[in-house]
C-alpha cells in the first residue's frame, strides 16, 4: 500500500517528493507579505516526522546554515518518515538582526499562543497549528545571546532511558545539560505533548561559528540514524562522548568595568579559581570573578565591557569531571583543523 501524501500550510507532498512552502505569518507596516520558509522532504517509507527548526531568535543564525546544509547532504535522498525544516522561524527578527519580534516580545516564551494574543503569541500559535503539531521528534537550534557564546551543548530533559535521552547521547557534542523546562518555550509546549525535544545551542549571535555549524550537521544526522530515519553510517557508528552534567550556574562581574578573562571557553575550573578581572579603565579597582563551582566553562562574555551583577562565565558540573574534559579535549581535536577552530586549551 503506498504512503500518503504529507500535508503542511494546505499544500501536499507525495512520498518521494521533497517542496519548499511559504507558510504566510504577517504583514509588514508596508502592507508586504511575511513567510516563514519551509522545506518538506517525504520520504517513501514511513517513519518519524522530525521538525529541524533554526532562529527562533532571529539573530541566532549558525541553526540557518546547519539546516541549509542538512537540506544540500546526499544522506537526506533516501529518508524513511519524513523531515520539516525550518530555517528561520522569527522572520520578523531575522530581517532586523534581533532576538526579539517587533514587539519586543521573545517567541521562545510564547508557546502555545493564541490566535486573539499579541504578535509574538500569534506567531507562536501559527507556528504551533501549521508546523510543530505535525512532529513526532524536533531539533531545535539556538546560539548564546549577543556578545555570549556557548560551547557546542545540548539542552534537554532528561528521563534515564527515555527517548529523548538517546536522542541527546545520539547527537554527540561533548556535553548535554539536564534543563528543567522553561514556560513559553517550545521545548515546554512539545516535550509537555509528549514530543522529544532537543536544545542545541552552540557559538554567538549573529555570526558564523564553522566549529559550532559543522558539529551541529553532523548531530542532527546522527539522531536521524538513531530514529530510524537514515541507514547507518559505519563509519560512524559510536558518536563521539558525552557528558550529562547535573547543574550550571553563571559567575557574574563583581563591578562595573573591562573584563579581562583568564580562562578560555571549555576550560576545567575549580572552585575559587580566577576566571577573569574587571578593572575601571584606569586601573585603579579591579574586582576578580571567581568560579563559584568546580566545574567546565561552557558559555562566555566576547564582550569586555561589563556592569556589575552581569552573566559573565558559565561554569557546568558534573559528576565525572574528568570524563567531561575528555569529551571536550576528544571534541578539540576532531574539530581543531576547522577555520575557526575552538582553541580550548
Amino acid at each position: 500500500m503506498a504512503r500518503a501524501p504529507f500535508e503542511l500550510a494546505g499544500v501536499r507532498v507525495a512520498p518521494g517528493a521533497r517542496a519548499q512552502i511559504d507558510v504566510p505569518v504577517a504583514k509588514l507596516y508596508t502592507h508586504a507579505p511575511l513567510h516563514i520558509p519551509v522545506e518538506v522532504i517525504h520520504g517513501r517509507q514511513s517513519g518519524p516526522v522530525l521538525l529541524v527548526c533554526g532562529a527562533i531568535h532571529g539573530d541566532e543564525i549558525n541553526g540557518v546554515e546547519i539546516v541549509r546544509r542538512l537540506l544540500r547532504s546526499s544522506a537526506v535522498r533516501g529518508l524513511r518518515g519524513t523531515l520539516i525544516a525550518v530555517p528561520i522561524v522569527n522572520v520578523f527578527g531575522f530581517v532586523q538582526h534581533s532576538r526579539y519580534l517587533p514587539d519586543r516580545r521573545d517567541l521562545n516564551r510564547c508557546f502555545p499562543g493564541s490566535e486573539a494574543g499579541s504578535l509574538g503569541s500569534r506567531v507562536a500559535a501559527l507556528f504551533r497549528e501549521q508546523i510543530v503539531d505535525l512532529a513526532t521528534h524536533i531539533i531545535d537550534l539556538h546560539t548564546g545571546a549577543i556578545h555570549r557564546t556557548n560551547l557546542p551543548q545540548i539542552r534537554a530533559q532528561l528521563t534515564p532511558g527515555g527517548e529523548t535521552e538517546a536522542m541527546a547521547m545520539a547527537f554527540g557534542v561533548p556535553v548535554i545539560l539536564n534543563a528543567e523546562l522553561r514556560e513559553g518555550s517550545l521545548r515546554h509546549y512539545a516535550q509537555g505533548n509528549g514530543v522529544p525535544v532537543l536544545t542545541y545551542e552552540a557559538g554567538e549571535a549573529l555570526r558564523f561559528d564553522e566549529w559550532a555549524i559543522a558539529p551541529g550537521v553532523r548531530g542532527v544526522r546522527r539522531v536521524m540514524r538513531s530514529i530510524g530515519m537514515l541507514s547507518s553510517d559505519r563509519r560512524r557508528a559510536t558518536p563521539p562522548a558525552a557528558e550529562v552534567a547535573n547543574g550550571s550556574s553563571w559567575a557574574r562581574a563583581p563591578i562595573d568595568g573591562i573584563l579581562r578573562p583568564k580562562v578560555r571557553l571549555g576550560a576545567r575550573v575549580g572552585k575559587g579559581e580566577l576566571l577573569g578581572v574587571v578593572a575601571d579603565p584606569f586601573g585603579n579597582v579591579e574586582g576578580e570573578v571567581l568560579a563559584n563551582a568546580d566545574g567546565i566553562v561552557i558559555g562566555m562574555s566576547n564582550l569586555p565591557l561589563a556592569n556589575e551583577g552581569e552573566a559573565l562565565f558559565h561554569v557546568a558540573r558534573f559528576d565525572a569531571i574528568e570524563e567531561a574534559e575528555s569529551a571536550i579535549e576528544t571534541f578539540q581535536s576532531d574539530y581543531e583543523s576547522l577555520p575557526e577552530g575552538l582553541n580550548l586549551k
